[in-house]
Protein backbone atom coordinates (compact mmCIF):
# COMPACT_ATOMS: atom_id res chain seq x y z
CA UNK A 1 0.00 0.00 0.00
CA UNK A 2 1.12 3.75 -0.58
CA UNK A 3 2.90 5.32 2.38
CA UNK A 4 0.33 7.92 3.60
CA UNK A 5 1.34 11.54 3.01
CA UNK A 6 2.63 13.17 6.15
CA UNK A 7 1.37 16.71 6.66
CA UNK A 8 3.53 19.52 7.01
CA UNK A 9 2.86 21.82 10.35
CA UNK A 10 5.15 24.60 10.62
CA UNK A 11 5.93 26.03 14.17
CA UNK A 12 6.59 29.99 13.89
CA UNK A 13 9.88 30.68 15.46
CA UNK A 14 10.16 34.72 16.81
CA UNK A 15 12.42 35.98 19.41
CA UNK A 16 9.50 36.60 21.65
CA UNK A 17 8.56 32.68 21.63
CA UNK A 18 9.48 30.78 24.68
CA UNK A 19 11.30 27.73 23.44
CA UNK A 20 9.12 25.30 26.11
CA UNK A 21 5.83 25.89 24.15
CA UNK A 22 7.79 26.15 20.57
CA UNK A 23 9.41 22.51 20.98
CA UNK A 24 6.72 21.11 23.63
CA UNK A 25 4.41 21.52 20.63
CA UNK A 26 7.34 20.35 17.97
CA UNK A 27 8.08 17.16 20.05
CA UNK A 28 4.26 15.92 20.67
CA UNK A 29 4.11 16.40 16.92
CA UNK A 30 7.01 14.38 16.17
CA UNK A 31 5.66 11.51 18.91
CA UNK A 32 2.38 10.99 17.47
CA UNK A 33 3.03 7.88 15.07
CA UNK A 34 6.50 7.26 16.28
CA UNK A 35 6.97 7.00 19.76
CA UNK A 36 4.01 4.70 20.08
CA UNK A 37 5.42 1.74 18.07
CA UNK A 38 8.31 1.98 19.55
CA UNK A 39 6.56 0.85 22.96
CA UNK A 40 4.41 -1.51 21.96
CA UNK A 41 6.35 -3.18 19.20
CA UNK A 42 10.19 -2.15 19.97
CA UNK A 43 10.51 0.30 16.99
CA UNK A 44 9.67 3.49 15.97
CA UNK A 45 6.80 3.90 13.57
CA UNK A 46 6.76 6.49 10.70
CA UNK A 47 5.76 9.52 12.16
CA UNK A 48 2.30 10.87 11.16
CA UNK A 49 3.09 14.31 10.99
CA UNK A 50 6.24 15.99 9.43
CA UNK A 51 7.47 19.05 11.44
CA UNK A 52 9.72 21.99 11.06
CA UNK A 53 10.57 25.76 12.92
CA UNK A 54 10.13 28.15 10.32
CA UNK A 55 10.92 32.37 11.27
CA UNK A 56 11.52 35.30 8.91
CA UNK A 57 15.36 34.40 8.67
CA UNK A 58 17.55 31.10 8.77
CA UNK A 59 20.21 32.47 11.05
CA UNK A 60 20.29 31.03 14.72
CA UNK A 61 18.64 33.86 17.25
CA UNK A 62 17.98 33.63 21.02
CA UNK A 63 14.34 33.37 22.20
CA UNK A 64 12.96 34.08 25.48
CA UNK A 65 15.10 33.27 28.51
CA UNK A 66 18.15 33.35 26.08
CA UNK A 67 17.60 29.60 24.19
CA UNK A 68 18.95 29.57 20.74
CA UNK A 69 17.07 28.85 18.04
CA UNK A 70 18.23 27.66 14.61
CA UNK A 71 15.25 27.32 11.84
CA UNK A 72 14.67 24.65 9.59
CA UNK A 73 13.49 27.16 6.56
CA UNK A 74 12.33 31.02 5.87
CA UNK A 75 9.41 32.03 5.46
CA UNK A 76 9.96 32.48 2.21
CA UNK A 77 11.23 28.91 1.44
CA UNK A 78 8.74 26.44 2.30
CA UNK A 79 5.77 25.72 0.29
CA UNK A 80 2.55 26.45 2.54
CA UNK A 81 2.04 24.07 4.95
CA UNK A 82 -1.02 22.10 6.44
CA UNK A 83 -0.93 23.69 9.37
CA UNK A 84 0.92 26.75 10.90
CA UNK A 85 1.86 27.00 14.62
CA UNK A 86 2.59 30.02 16.46
CA UNK A 87 3.70 29.80 20.26
CA UNK A 88 3.26 32.47 22.60
CA UNK A 89 4.56 35.59 22.12
CA UNK A 90 5.80 37.21 25.06
CA UNK A 91 4.88 41.03 24.55
CA UNK A 92 3.57 43.44 27.20
CA UNK A 93 -0.55 43.38 26.84
CA UNK A 94 -0.57 46.95 28.24
CA UNK A 95 2.09 48.39 25.30
CA UNK A 96 0.78 48.83 21.68
CA UNK A 97 2.44 46.86 18.94
CA UNK A 98 4.40 49.24 17.09
CA UNK A 99 3.96 49.16 13.52
CA UNK A 100 5.35 46.61 10.95
CA UNK A 101 7.20 45.21 14.39
CA UNK A 102 5.50 41.60 12.85
CA UNK A 103 4.81 42.53 9.15
CA UNK A 104 6.50 39.60 7.45
CA UNK A 105 4.98 37.01 9.62
CA UNK A 106 1.44 38.61 9.58
CA UNK A 107 2.06 38.56 5.80
CA UNK A 108 3.22 34.79 5.49
CA UNK A 109 0.17 34.15 7.80
CA UNK A 110 -2.13 35.83 5.59
CA UNK A 111 -0.62 33.77 2.95
CA UNK A 112 -0.60 30.47 4.03
CA UNK A 113 -4.40 31.18 5.02
CA UNK A 114 -5.35 32.24 1.64
CA UNK A 115 -3.27 29.28 0.45
CA UNK A 116 -5.53 26.67 2.71
CA UNK A 117 -3.32 26.12 5.52
CA UNK A 118 -4.32 25.61 9.38
CA UNK A 119 -3.82 28.73 11.38
CA UNK A 120 -3.70 27.75 14.69
CA UNK A 121 -2.00 29.62 18.02
CA UNK A 122 -0.95 29.29 21.63
CA UNK A 123 -1.76 31.25 24.74
CA UNK A 124 -0.93 34.79 23.64
CA UNK A 125 -0.08 33.99 19.88
CA UNK A 126 -3.54 34.81 18.90
CA UNK A 127 -2.31 38.24 19.59
CA UNK A 128 -0.18 38.02 16.34
CA UNK A 129 -3.61 36.17 14.45
CA UNK A 130 -5.65 38.98 15.85
CA UNK A 131 -2.91 41.69 13.85
CA UNK A 132 -3.90 39.49 10.20
CA UNK A 133 -7.18 40.77 10.70
CA UNK A 134 -8.55 37.22 9.96
CA UNK A 135 -9.99 37.45 13.86
CA UNK A 136 -12.57 39.79 13.11
CA UNK A 137 -16.32 38.47 13.69
CA UNK A 138 -14.54 35.57 15.08
CA UNK A 139 -15.03 33.78 18.72
CA UNK A 140 -11.56 33.81 20.00
CA UNK A 141 -9.71 32.93 22.98
CA UNK A 142 -6.07 33.75 24.21
CA UNK A 143 -4.24 34.03 28.00
CA UNK A 144 -6.62 35.93 30.12
CA UNK A 145 -3.82 38.97 30.51
CA UNK A 146 -4.06 39.25 26.66
CA UNK A 147 -7.89 39.07 26.32
CA UNK A 148 -8.28 43.19 27.35
CA UNK A 149 -5.46 44.36 25.18
CA UNK A 150 -6.49 41.95 21.88
CA UNK A 151 -10.35 43.40 22.57
CA UNK A 152 -9.33 46.91 22.41
CA UNK A 153 -7.36 46.95 19.51
CA UNK A 154 -9.70 44.77 17.10
CA UNK A 155 -12.85 45.33 18.54
CA UNK A 156 -14.44 43.11 15.86
CA UNK A 157 -12.69 40.26 17.33
CA UNK A 158 -14.96 37.93 20.53
CA UNK A 159 -13.14 37.21 22.60
CA UNK A 160 -13.76 34.33 24.68
CA UNK A 161 -10.85 33.09 27.59
CA UNK A 162 -13.86 30.75 29.31
CA UNK A 163 -12.64 28.82 26.69
CA UNK A 164 -9.40 26.57 26.23
CA UNK A 165 -9.95 25.99 23.07
CA UNK A 166 -11.77 28.01 20.19
CA UNK A 167 -12.16 26.54 16.48
CA UNK A 168 -13.22 29.60 14.19
CA UNK A 169 -13.00 30.95 10.84
CA UNK A 170 -14.35 29.80 7.45
CA UNK A 171 -13.34 25.97 7.47
CA UNK A 172 -12.58 25.74 10.88
CA UNK A 173 -8.58 26.66 9.84
CA UNK A 174 -8.59 29.23 13.41
CA UNK A 175 -7.86 27.04 16.00
CA UNK A 176 -6.89 29.24 19.29
CA UNK A 177 -5.61 27.36 22.60
CA UNK A 178 -6.06 29.82 26.01
CA UNK A 179 -3.38 29.11 28.53
CA UNK A 180 -0.11 28.49 29.11
CA UNK A 181 -0.01 25.12 28.81
CA UNK A 182 -2.93 24.71 26.86
CA UNK A 183 -0.69 24.01 23.85
CA UNK A 184 -0.64 20.44 24.55
CA UNK A 185 -4.93 20.61 23.78
CA UNK A 186 -3.96 22.67 20.93
CA UNK A 187 -1.14 20.39 19.72
CA UNK A 188 -3.92 16.77 20.42
CA UNK A 189 -6.38 18.05 18.52
CA UNK A 190 -4.87 18.96 15.64
CA UNK A 191 -2.95 16.04 15.69
CA UNK A 192 -6.69 14.15 15.52
CA UNK A 193 -7.60 16.43 13.00
CA UNK A 194 -4.68 15.70 10.91
CA UNK A 195 -4.00 11.70 11.44
CA UNK A 196 -7.20 10.83 13.36
CA UNK A 197 -8.29 10.68 16.88
CA UNK A 198 -6.48 7.32 17.87
CA UNK A 199 -2.97 8.98 16.74
CA UNK A 200 -3.94 11.83 18.96
CA UNK A 201 -4.69 9.19 21.94
CA UNK A 202 -1.43 7.42 21.61
CA UNK A 203 -0.03 10.66 21.58
CA UNK A 204 -1.62 11.68 24.85
CA UNK A 205 -0.31 8.21 26.75
CA UNK A 206 3.09 8.85 25.73
CA UNK A 207 3.22 12.45 26.95
CA UNK A 208 0.47 12.55 30.18
CA UNK A 209 -1.50 14.46 28.81
CA UNK A 210 -4.78 15.71 30.09
CA UNK A 211 -6.72 17.68 28.27
CA UNK A 212 -7.75 21.01 30.20
CA UNK A 213 -11.58 20.53 30.51
CA UNK A 214 -12.10 23.37 32.90
CA UNK A 215 -10.66 25.89 30.85
CA UNK A 216 -8.55 29.15 32.28
CA UNK A 217 -11.08 30.54 34.22
CA UNK A 218 -10.26 29.23 37.76
CA UNK A 219 -6.55 30.63 37.20
CA UNK A 220 -7.38 34.35 35.82
CA UNK A 221 -6.69 37.78 38.08
CA UNK A 222 -7.49 41.09 37.58
CA UNK A 223 -4.05 41.84 38.39
CA UNK A 224 -3.10 43.24 34.75
CA UNK A 225 -6.03 45.82 34.35
CA UNK A 226 -4.18 48.74 34.31
CA UNK A 227 -4.94 52.26 36.07
CA UNK A 228 -7.26 54.42 33.78
CA UNK A 229 -5.66 57.23 32.30
CA UNK A 230 -8.43 58.82 33.30
CA UNK A 231 -7.42 60.62 36.30
CA UNK A 232 -11.02 60.60 37.71
CA UNK A 233 -12.09 56.84 37.35
CA UNK A 234 -8.04 55.94 38.34
CA UNK A 235 -9.16 57.21 41.44
CA UNK A 236 -12.32 55.45 41.53
CA UNK A 237 -10.11 52.22 41.13
CA UNK A 238 -7.91 52.82 43.56
CA UNK A 239 -10.87 53.37 46.10
CA UNK A 240 -13.08 50.42 44.70
CA UNK A 241 -10.11 48.43 45.80
CA UNK A 242 -10.62 48.53 49.37
CA UNK A 243 -14.00 49.42 49.30
CA UNK A 244 -15.34 46.51 47.05
CA UNK A 245 -17.22 44.88 49.99
CA UNK A 246 -19.82 47.99 50.50
CA UNK A 247 -23.67 48.28 49.68
CA UNK A 248 -24.17 49.81 45.98
CA UNK A 249 -20.77 50.09 45.23
CA UNK A 250 -21.59 51.96 41.56
CA UNK A 251 -23.12 54.26 42.79
CA UNK A 252 -20.58 54.63 45.69
CA UNK A 253 -17.93 55.41 43.02
CA UNK A 254 -20.38 57.80 41.29
CA UNK A 255 -20.54 59.85 43.84
CA UNK A 256 -16.90 59.67 44.67
CA UNK A 257 -16.08 61.03 41.00
CA UNK A 258 -18.22 64.14 41.23
CA UNK A 259 -20.11 62.89 37.60
CA UNK A 260 -23.49 62.07 36.60
CA UNK A 261 -23.92 58.54 37.54
CA UNK A 262 -24.53 57.73 33.41
CA UNK A 263 -21.68 59.76 32.43
CA UNK A 264 -19.24 58.35 35.29
CA UNK A 265 -20.71 54.83 33.87
CA UNK A 266 -19.87 55.51 30.33
CA UNK A 267 -16.14 57.14 31.36
CA UNK A 268 -15.26 54.12 33.66
CA UNK A 269 -16.30 51.61 30.79
CA UNK A 270 -14.18 53.13 28.20
CA UNK A 271 -11.21 53.61 30.66
CA UNK A 272 -11.32 50.29 32.16
CA UNK A 273 -12.62 47.87 29.34
CA UNK A 274 -15.32 46.78 32.28
CA UNK A 275 -18.74 48.14 33.31
CA UNK A 276 -18.54 49.21 36.52
CA UNK A 277 -20.39 46.47 37.72
CA UNK A 278 -18.61 43.88 36.37
CA UNK A 279 -15.42 45.62 37.55
CA UNK A 280 -16.62 45.06 40.97
CA UNK A 281 -17.75 41.62 40.37
CA UNK A 282 -14.45 40.77 39.33
CA UNK A 283 -12.63 42.17 42.34
CA UNK A 284 -14.96 39.91 44.88
CA UNK A 285 -15.01 37.12 43.04
CA UNK A 286 -10.72 37.70 43.13
CA UNK A 287 -10.84 37.91 46.86
CA UNK A 288 -13.81 34.99 47.47
CA UNK A 289 -10.85 32.89 45.32
CA UNK A 290 -8.00 33.83 47.90
CA UNK A 291 -10.54 33.25 50.73
CA UNK A 292 -11.85 29.54 49.40
CA UNK A 293 -7.99 28.56 48.61
CA UNK A 294 -6.73 29.28 52.32
CA UNK A 295 -9.59 28.68 55.13
CA UNK A 296 -12.10 26.99 55.94
CA UNK A 297 -15.18 29.32 56.12
CA UNK A 298 -18.35 28.60 54.81
CA UNK A 299 -19.31 29.65 51.22
CA UNK A 300 -22.22 31.49 52.92
CA UNK A 301 -19.43 33.46 55.16
CA UNK A 302 -17.17 34.15 52.33
CA UNK A 303 -19.77 35.34 50.15
CA UNK A 304 -20.65 38.08 52.78
CA UNK A 305 -17.45 38.65 53.34
CA UNK A 306 -16.93 39.99 49.82
CA UNK A 307 -20.28 42.00 49.48
CA UNK A 308 -23.39 39.58 48.53
CA UNK A 309 -26.44 38.79 50.99
CA UNK A 310 -27.68 35.88 48.75
CA UNK A 311 -24.91 33.12 48.85
CA UNK A 312 -26.89 31.58 46.03
CA UNK A 313 -26.38 34.76 43.85
CA UNK A 314 -22.64 34.16 44.87
CA UNK A 315 -22.33 30.37 43.75
CA UNK A 316 -24.46 30.96 40.63
CA UNK A 317 -21.78 34.27 40.00
CA UNK A 318 -19.05 32.17 41.03
CA UNK A 319 -19.57 29.17 38.68
CA UNK A 320 -20.66 31.25 35.52
CA UNK A 321 -17.25 33.24 35.76
CA UNK A 322 -14.80 31.03 37.11
CA UNK A 323 -15.88 27.68 35.92
CA UNK A 324 -16.39 25.72 39.16
CA UNK A 325 -18.63 25.52 42.03
CA UNK A 326 -16.71 27.42 45.20
CA UNK A 327 -16.82 24.10 46.75
CA UNK A 328 -15.34 22.67 43.40
CA UNK A 329 -12.88 25.25 43.81
CA UNK A 330 -11.74 24.66 47.51
CA UNK A 331 -11.10 20.73 46.38
CA UNK A 332 -8.93 21.94 44.05
CA UNK A 333 -6.69 24.99 44.65
CA UNK A 334 -7.34 24.96 48.27
CA UNK A 335 -5.24 21.30 47.85
CA UNK A 336 -2.43 22.58 45.78
CA UNK A 337 -2.00 25.66 47.75
CA UNK A 338 -1.18 23.29 50.93
CA UNK A 339 0.63 21.32 49.04
CA UNK A 340 3.11 23.96 47.97
CA UNK A 341 2.99 25.39 51.27
CA UNK A 342 4.16 21.78 53.19
CA UNK A 343 7.55 21.76 50.49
Amino acid sequence: MPTPRQPLVAVLAMPESSASVLYGMYDVFLSAGRDWDYLVAGAPGTGAVRTIVVAARTESFKVLNGVSITPEASLDEIPIPDVVCVPDLAVDPLAPIEDGRFAREVAWLRRCHAGGAILASACSGTVLLAETGLLDGCDATTHWAYAAAIAQRHPRVRMRTQSALIVAGEGHRLVMAGGGTSWSDLTLYLIARLTGVERAMQAARMNLIEWHAVGQQPYARLARTPQAADAVIARCQVWIAEHYAIPSPVAAMARLSALAERTFKRRFQKATGLAPLEYVHTLRLEEAKQMLEAGNESVEAIANAVGYEDAGFFGRLFRRKVGLSPLQYRRRFGAMRSALAEK
